[in-house]
């Protein structure tokens, strides 16, 4: 990933309601939410989330689809990887210790999300008896 696309995605998110955006459509995974269901739990005006919702799909972390009269969106979970692959090739400097408690975190995401090009998922053991 380039410098230049990954300040974008993180200018994108820099801002609480783009977050909160982004979060929710993260929680609700590939099927995604409607324009107007975000709208309504977030407790924000159309317009305004028109605006934030149209900074995250420029910076390329969420896509848009229409289902008859919705516009449905969801997390681009390909971009979201990259960019965090992007932000933790070439952590620690050599010392595993800290980045133990990010490599935990992301283990356990990756086991339920969609798969990103170029990087292998298994769910952990704990995970797969959960299902």
């Amino acid at each position: 990933m380039e410098t230049k696309i990954a300040v974008e995605g993180l200018s994108a998110l820099a801002h609480e309601g783009r977050l909160s955006i982004f979060r929710l459509l993260v929680k609700a995974g590939p099927e995604g939410v409607a324009a107007g269901d975000i709208a309504r739990k977030l407790t924000t005006a159309a317009n305004t989330m028109s605006a934030q919702l149209l900074v995250l799909s420029n910076a390329g972390l969420i896509k848009a689809r229409r289902d008859g009269r919705s516009i449905i969106y969801a997390a681009d979970f390909d971009r979201m990887g990259t960019l965090l692959l992007f932000l933790t090739e070439d952590c620690c400097g050599g010392k595993p210790e800290i980045c133990a408690p990010l490599a935990e975190a992301t283990t356990r995401a990756l086991c339920c999300t969609p798969k990103i090009k170029g990087v292998r998922h298994e769910a952990s053991p704990s995970s797969r008896r959960r299902r």
